[in-house]
């Protein structure tokens, strides 16, 4: 039979999990996932994922986590006209149509149709980067065949086909709907087999668990029976109304996981996140805004919001709602919606209903800054406010709550509306006026919470404070569950560092400095040279080549760069080719005019020629034989590429990075001025800086030339209290070219490796970002499973004493107290299970290395092994047990006791063995 309404146009996405509902983290669960949009944090926690793959963009970095774990289907017995294949279908492979589904069914004995499904239906989709395939309509032949010798003949014609898929593909994995009668021969070529309806999920409006006779059920019993002795998984799907979901699923769960199964309940169509063994937890934010007047960039929303939601663990997804409204179906697997609007809703009856359908749908809702434009009139009686104008009154405080008053305190001035909500649960602000009425300008309420206007964010002087404190704020409002952290700033228990160069000015004339005539010459003898840790490095095509702005400097330009990349802590990158300026005015046609660009003769733009030519060139004329090749971008200009040039990046697997404002000083000590970790367009994310270019610094290179060293307050600010950022110096070549702006580069370099960091190349920073936002976990009691942790090897929790239990931890490999955080080390595999604990850990454990832990084995209670692999000599630090010895191979130039632990440090050695033996 196969998997019901398999073609249907494509519903909206809809997941009625509650947080981590039916978690249970030691079983094996699935998800089938026919929906357009996929969110890979609610899909990557699962052991087998079922996709449409026609429906699923396989550039997408989530694709790349979880591949090995997704199946794509395909329909071997059965056709239609809705697949793009239809009509290349030979009229005589046809023996029956299927008139349940509207499809035919085809000869899978016809060899010419078995090779059919391979070059058609197998083969591009593995071009596309599908690994896996789930077989669906496997028996439709057989039980289309009139005769038991027909049958006999179809089987073994499937059994052939399978053989052979095996095959050809012998490293990929395979899920057959049902196809019981076949396992005896398959069940080597076989992972799981799927089938359906065991208790007959879709009866209506009322679950039974009788709608299937006992005689089918005995029979069905059988034929699993066969199939687990062979140590074959087998998934069970139910199907049920929308509505009967969160009712009745657990209870299915746990009948199916009874049978020694794995479960899967969703809707007949087969379009939202259901329930199985685990689930995952919702960690994505439907951020609502208008994009009419300005690019996502620039929004409150994303400047601002996307920051805090990244530091409790969640992610904000941009919505513009000048598209209209999101369709109430597709936004059930978000954990909660804010309301972010420049300008008021065009349809305020429509939006009205919208939000009241959204309460009603148990979504929390806030609402940042104003009311949508719902506030001057009656629609938002719906949600229990009422909202006022007045005359422009005096007010007096009489409610200020506790997270009121973070940045600056709430302003006494003349109020014009008042305010008040029936469903408030905790009032926050709340003014007096004049004539005795009250305003409450920000609240917690029973469908989430508001804060309004100076309730809310303040801007003074082009500064913007928060009144609220919005980590308190929002956690309450969208009752966000605290998280374990994936955490980009940290590894292996100390703070990130890295350093990254545009090329701008490699070849502008030094001033005051001895014994060099360009920047580039000053940069690679007094930085690159000097400071023996990573740099990344770019140059702009247009300023090294012969037929570029400067020919008669190519040769000279092209020398310095190769010293760059002769270096061994040297990795290249490119900052384009004619450094677009504007990347928003790229037209449909990939051209940019001339104006929007550096002005290169016969040159025609095209974002292939300013990125993955431009890397190649990199790489065959200036790269040194033997160091790694160039794979980044450094976007230039205003740093604001659309999905054009961010897809193109994902296509062809480089890295990008630039952009985000973040430049926190003692002078603007801010939190709007610390960018979020990146931005989203389409699924394809822009990595942010760490921090702020010298440009910004030096007042777009006006002066003062010294004004660099003020990045050392942004990363003392983006520190602590709260650690938001990596360190990453991050400035121009023509920072070279004068004495003040290159003592700047020294100061902050002198104090950059006194820090307790560990330095890695951009290139290891930018994964650890895309990672964040595909990352996917589910949590059972004090036990957190996470998945999609590739390249980002820390987890943060919000409690300076949180320990974990290592013996019932997985993968853990050491624990970093630091200010009020706990940073949990990983080891390099990509799922992790941590249990946290108020206990101390009884066994030996790192607490924090410079380097990577490339292998990792707690090889029983007594031994632990590891390999440490750095960019600069090792230096690490261990708790040990009493009794426990360490080895290090090689042998340490110094090791101490400290108060941490028992640390090892070496003057020259990158990689080291260690061995703890304890007695």
């Amino acid at each position: 039979m196969a998997l019901l309404l398999k073609f249907l146009s494509v519903f909206t996405l809809i997941s009625l999990l509650s947080g981590s509902l039916y978690a249970s983290l030691n079983k094996k669960s699935a998800i089938l996932y026919y929906g357009e949009h996929i969110s890979y944090p609610m899909v990557g926690i699962h052991d087998y994922i079922i996709v449409q793959p026609e429906l699923l963009d396989t550039r997408r970095h989530g694709f790349s986590l979880y591949k090995d774990k997704i199946y794509a289907y395909i329909s071997i017995g059965e056709i239609d006209n809705r697949i793009k294949e239809f009509n290349d279908i030979n009229k005589s492979w046809i023996v029956s149509t299927n008139d349940t589904w509207k499809s035919k069914v085809l000869d899978i004995k016809n060899k010419e149709y078995q090779e059919f499904i391979f070059k058609n239906l197998i083969e591009p989709r593995r071009k596309e980067g599908f690994k896996n395939f789930f077989f669906d309509t496997v028996d439709s032949y057989y039980l289309y065949s009139k005769t038991q010798k027909e049958q006999k003949a179809a089987r073994a014609a499937l059994v052939h086909f399978i053989e052979e898929f095996h095959k050809r593909y012998p490293e990929s994995k395979l899920i057959l709907n049902r196809g019981f009668d076949l396992i005896d021969k398959v069940h080597n070529f076989v992972t799981a087999i799927l089938f359906e309806s065991y208790y007959k999920g879709i009866s209506g409006e009322k679950l039974t668990y009788k709608d299937v006779s006992q005689k089918d059920r005995d029979w069905l019993d059988e034929k699993l029976k066969k199939v687990k002795s062979y140590g074959v998984d087998l998934i069970s799907v139910e199907y049920l109304p929308v509505q009967n979901i969160e009712k009745n699923a657990s209870g299915i769960v746990d009948k199916i996981e009874q049978k020694g199964m794995i479960p899967y309940v969703t809707n007949k169509e087969v379009s939202l996140y259901g329930v199985s063994s685990k689930n995952a937890i919702k960690r994505e934010i439907l951020t609502l805004v208008d994009e009419h007047r300005l690019d996502r960039t620039l929004l409150e929303a994303h400047e601002y919001g996307a920051t805090v939601f990244e530091y409790l663990g969640y992610i904000q997804k941009l919505y513009n709602i000048d598209n209209g409204l999101p369709g109430l179906d597709s936004i059930r697997h978000y954990k909660g919606v804010v309301v972010w609007l420049q300008d008021e809703y065009k349809d305020k009856k429509k939006f009205a209903l919208w939000i009241d359908a959204v309460k009603n749908l148990g979504i929390k809702i806030v609402f940042a800054g104003n009311f949508g434009g719902l506030s001057n009139t009656e629609l938002l009686d719906k949600i229990g406010i009422k909202v006022k104008y007045n005359e422009l009154e005096h007010r007096n405080l009489v409610v200020q709550d506790q997270m009121v008053g973070y940045e600056i305190e709430p302003s006494l001035s003349l109020v014009k509306y008042r305010i008040k909500s029936k469903d408030t649960i905790k009032p926050l602000l709340v003014y007096k006026l004049e004539n005795g009425k009250k305003s409450t300008l920000s609240a917690i309420t029973s469908w989430g919470g508001y804060a309004i206007e100076d309730g809310f964010i303040v801007e003074i002087k082009k500064d913007n404070l928060w009144v609220i404190n919005p980590f308190t704020f929002f956690s309450e409002a969208l009752e966000l569950e605290p998280l374990i952290v994936p955490d980009v700033t940290t590894q292996n228990g100390k703070r990130l560092l890295f350093s990254h160069i545009d090329g701008d000015g490699i070849m502008n004339k030094v001033e005051g400095i001895e014994n060099a005539t360009y920047s580039g010459e000053v940069i690679y003898r007094d930085i690159l040279s000097s400071y023996k840790i990573p740099h990344s490095v770019s140059v702009i095509g247009a300023e090294i080549d012969k037929d570029g702005l400067y020919p008669k400097l190519s040769q000279k330009m092209t020398q310095i760069a190769k010293q760059f990349y002769a270096l061994d802590n040297v990795e290249a990158a490119t900052h384009t080719y004619t450094h677009p300026f504007y990347w928003g005015m790229i037209d449909e046609n990939g051209s940019l005019p001339l104006k929007y660009r550096l002005k290169v003769k016969n040159y025609k733009f095209s974002i292939k020629r300013e990125i993955k030519q431009s890397l190649s060139e990199i790489n065959k004329n200036l790269v040194k034989k033997g160091r790694p090749l160039a794979q980044t971008v450094f976007w230039s200009g205003d740093c604001a590429p659309r999905t054009n040039a961010l897809s193109f990046c994902y296509a062809n697997k480089v890295l990008n990075i630039n952009g985000g404002d973040t430049y926190i000083t003692k002078l603007h000590p801010w939190l709007s001025y610390i960018a979020p970790l990146g931005l989203e367009r389409d699924g394809f994310y822009q990595v942010y800086t760490g921090a702020q270019n010298e440009n910004v610094f030096t007042n777009e290179w006006l002066g003062p030339f010294w004004g660099f060293k003020r990045v050392v307050q942004t990363f003392e600010m983006t520190n602590s209290p709260r650690r938001f950022k990596p360190i990453d110096i991050y400035y121009h070549l023509y920072s070279g070219s004068k004495k003040a702006s290159l003592k700047a580069l020294k100061y902050v370099f002198d104090w950059a490796i006194k820090q307790d960091v560990m330095p890695i190349y951009t290139s290891a920073y930018i994964p650890k970002v895309m990672d964040f936002y595909e990352v996917s976990m589910a949590k059972e009691g004090n036990s957190w499973l996470v998945d999609g942790m590739r390249d980002l090897k820390t987890l943060r929790v919000e409690n300076p004493k949180a320990e974990v239990a290592l013996k019932k931890s997985s993968s853990v490999v050491g624990i970093k107290h630091f200010e009020n955080h706990t940073y949990i080390s990983l080891d390099p595999k990509q799922q992790h299970k941590v249990v946290l604990s108020s206990k101390t850990p009884q066994e030996s454990y790192l607490v924090s290395a410079n380097a990577n832990v490339i292998d990792y084995k707690r090889i029983s209670s007594k031994k632990t092994h590891m390999v440490l692999k750095g960019e600069v000599a090792v230096n690490a630090t261990f708790s040990l047990q009493d009794g426990c010895k360490l080895n290090a191979t090689p042998t340490a130039d110094y090791f101490k006791n400290e108060s941490e632990g028992y640390n090892i440090a070496y003057n020259k050695a990158k990689k080291v063995t260690v061995d703890i033996v304890c007695k």
